[in-house]
This record gives structure tokens, C-alpha cells and sequence, in this order.
């Protein structure tokens, strides 16, 4: 029987090694000319973790990427018990996970989003996923992006379609009646069979490192104008509001005594509304 500690180092082992990859893989895109700082933050309580920051800014790809890891455990708030599986009475967790946010210089690209997390309450569970926020819809980037994330779906025995409608119905912004972006998959109370979860979940980090670079690849030479990049701005606007007001990875690194600047990694450099 695997035991909940091996579970714990393996997810925080590989989550480790999979920030360090899309670091490098990132600084390469940037040909190496502009490179990650690291910043290594801690819980009030040292006895219960923290995390590594990477983030990387004004870069000829990247305008800002965040790249984060943390693993931390404690006691939830009272008043947010009831919003996290298994922790309604006693509140104790252990999580661990990584998350990226990249926000491109050319508004020509879209805005990626990935993360992936195991979490220990009385119950244990993976969740996770990966989006994209266009400027500009691409029906072949959209294709491109889709039928990378169905096939690591169905290679794992996955629901792509409850994950894709998962996705579709989280990444909304209710108050405008309009979606974030162009949706992706997003799964979470992901309990049955640990070893086949923690399977999927590794081929989805490395699924996105390539999803990244061929949306990169493809782009990186458009050419773009101001129009264009009013437009990136005004839809970074939607960005913000959405990650302000109904993200679940703010609230619950908000709620566990996370690094304030870790969990606003996620916010673009720059934004703009009407």
C-alpha cells in the first residue's frame, strides 16, 4: 500500500522538477538573454512550508511569466473549511503545487495559463489544468491547443469533454456574460487511483511545456501594432477581474497563509479598462 508521506514526496518532488523545466525551456525561447529571479518565501510558521517564485519580465517573448511552487500545510479558517473536500471539521491540509501564468509581449499570442496541485485533507485529491486567453481568437492555435490537451486526456483513460466543459464553465466572468478565453480542461476532486492521477497529471506539465513552445513558435514574428496592443490590454482587464473575484487558487493561497505577491503572480504588468 502507498502510503500518504511517499504520495507527499512524489508530488512535491515532481513539482519541483517540473518548475525547473519550463524555467529553462522558457529562458531558451528568450535565446537566454533575459533570465528568471528567484525569490523563496515562507509560511509566518516555518513548520508549515512556503514555496519558490520564479518570474521573468520585459522579455522579447515573455512581457511577465510567473512560474510558482509551494508546498505548505496548517489549519484553514474556520469560515473557509466548508469550501475544501475533507476539511469541514478539522480544517488541517497539506498541499503542494506548481502554477504558471504567462503573459506575452506580442498580443498576437495568448496569454497560458497552467497548474497542478495534490492536496491532503482527511480526504486526498489531485486537480489541475490548462487555458489560454487570446487578444485575438485563432481558430487553428484554438485546434492546436484542444487536440493536445484531448490527446493526454484520452492517452490517461480522461474525460476530455467533462474536463473541456469543466473548463469552459470555471473560466467565466458572470458579471460580463462572457468567457475568460478560449477555454482548455480543468479537472479537480480528482480521488480514485493515485498512481494513474499522478501519471496524468506529470504528462500534462510536460504536455504544456510543448503546447507553449509551438504557440511561440508560431507567433513569435508577427508583426503587431498600438491598435493590437489596446486590445491585449483592454482583454488583460477581463484577466484581472476574473483571478480578483472567483479564482479558486486565490482564495485557497489567500486562506492558507500564502506569499501575497506569489498568489498575485498571476496579474498581468499592465492592464487597462474602458
Amino acid at each position: 500500500m502507498i502510503t500518504s508521506d511517499f504520495k507527499k514526496k512524489m508530488t512535491d518532488s515532481w513539482f519541483s522538477y517540473l518548475q525547473s523545466q519550463i524555467c529553462k525551456e522558457f529562458e531558451y525561447l528568450e535565446k537566454n538573454k533575459v533570465k528568471f529571479s528567484k525569490r523563496i518565501w515562507s509560511k509566518n510558521k516555518k513548520d508549515e512550508g512556503g514555496g519558490i517564485s520564479y518570474l521573468l519580465t520585459k522579455g522579447k517573448i515573455f512581457d511577465k511569466v510567473g512560474v510558482n511552487k509551494s508546498t505548505v500545510s496548517g489549519i484553514f479558517p474556520k469560515k473557509f473549511r466548508s469550501k475544501i473536500l475533507g476539511a469541514e471539521r478539522k480544517g488541517r491540509y497539506w498541499a503542494s503545487g506548481i502554477s504558471v501564468v504567462a503573459h506575452m509581449r506580442n498580443p498576437k499570442m495568448p496569454a497560458i495559463h497552467f497548474n497542478t496541485r495534490f492536496i491532503v485533507t482527511s480526504k486526498e485529491w489531485f486537480g489541475g489544468g490548462v487555458d489560454a486567453t487570446p487578444s485575438y481568437e485563432d481558430n487553428k492555435e484554438k485546434k492546436m491547443i484542444h487536440n493536445f490537451l484531448k490527446e493526454v486526456c484520452v492517452q490517461n483513460r480522461k474525460n476530455y469533454k467533462k474536463y473541456k466543459k469543466w473548463c469552459d464553465e470555471y473560466f467565466y466572468l458572470p458579471h460580463r456574460g462572457e468567457a475568460r478565453g478560449i477555454g482548455g480542461i480543468f479537472f479537480d476532486y480528482e480521488t480514485k487511483d493515485w498512481i494513474k492521477n499522478f501519471k496524468f497529471v506529470r504528462e500534462l506539465g510536460l504536455s504544456f511545456i510543448d503546447i507553449s513552445k509551438k504557440v511561440i513558435k508560431r507567433k513569435e514574428k508577427f508583426k503587431w501594432t498600438k491598435k493590437d496592443k489596446e486590445k491585449q490590454l483592454f482583454k488583460r482587464g477581463r484577466y484581472v477581474e476574473f483571478n480578483l473575484l472567483y479564482d479558486r487558487g486565490t482564495r485557497f493561497g489567500l486562506n492558507s497563509g500564502g506569499n501575497i505577491d506569489s498568489i498575485l503572480m498571476s496579474l498581468p504588468p499592465e492592464a487597462r479598462w474602458k
